[in-house]
């Protein structure tokens, strides 16, 4: 069993309707778009597990669950801010969760990808082509470093030289940069509100005042975040993964590479 199985049957996990049978039938319906809805990536489906195992460990220790608190204390858990972690595993102590055990027990979005893909055997529709070719190659991208790195990481595995790396699992995210300030954002983030920077790119203002209107969302800084162990890669490696770059004048674009157990 992998780690999405183990997960499941440790925690007793359990979809969260009746009109599944299972957390498995549940994900291959959100990411596949089997129930007429938009079909979802690794991303957020990991997200949603993650939190789904983390209430009910709440759960099965008499801890309060939230959305509110849940949300926070999840963010904290998975962030490499190392004083929130701090403070959030003090007070799941008290209620005797071990935040260590319960992050080691979250999947990862290539276990998550290794999961729909490889145990469930699931399979994606045919999409028609669109006009969303940028997003396409970020994506193809993506996947294509993440299998490169896990294949290394494997290799480093059996010569001996990291420990745990066979069993490794390997995130990636794309991340643009201002070329006039160290603001880095997710390219997700970017084209949501449309702009890298608010205020060194033209128009940004009143394309911030849209992005608002339609997610409520206000646009911030960029902030780095993302695993503990990371690995910036070269603009290299996106060109021989099939990446235009030509599209991205006047910013930097990166992928960053976090490893972890999975």
């Amino acid at each position: 069993m992998c780690k999405v199985d183990v997960a499941i049957e440790r925690y007793g996990l359990a979809a969260p309707t009746g009109r599944y049978d299972s957390v498995d039938d549940y994900l291959l319906a959100r990411w596949t778009g089997a129930d007429g809805g938009e079909s979802e990536g690794y991303k957020s489906l990991t997200t949603w597990f993650n939190k789904r195992l983390l209430a009910r460990v709440y759960e099965r220790n008499g801890r309060d669950v939230t959305d509110v608190r849940l949300d926070a204390e999840y963010e904290a858990l998975v962030g490499d801010d190392e004083l929130d972690y701090g403070d959030v595993a003090a007070d799941l102590a008290t209620d005797d969760i071990d935040a260590d055990e319960v992050t080691g027990a979250m999947a990862s979005w290539s276990t998550m990808r290794r999961h729909l893909n490889g145990c469930l055997d699931g399979e994606k529709p045919t999409v028609e082509a669109s006009s969303d070719w940028e997003r396409n190659s970020v994506d193809i991208a993506r996947e294509t470093v993440a299998e490169k790195a896990e294949s290394a990481l494997a290799s480093l595995g059996k010569k001996g030289r990291l420990a745990g790396a066979e069993d490794a699992g390997v995130d990636v995210q794309v991340k643009v940069s201002c070329a006039e300030c160290p603001t880095r954002v997710p390219l997700e983030d970017a084209l949501d509100r449309g702009f890298v920077c608010q205020e060194h790119h033209a128009g940004a203002d009143e394309m911030a005042e849209e992005a608002v209107r339609e997610t409520g969302v206000a646009p911030d800084g960029g902030a780095d975040s993302g695993g503990r162990l990371r690995a910036v890669l070269p603009i290299g490696a996106l060109s021989s993964a099939g990446l235009a770059l030509s599209e991205y004048t006047g910013t930097a674009l990166e992928l960053v590479a976090a490893a972890g157990m999975a």
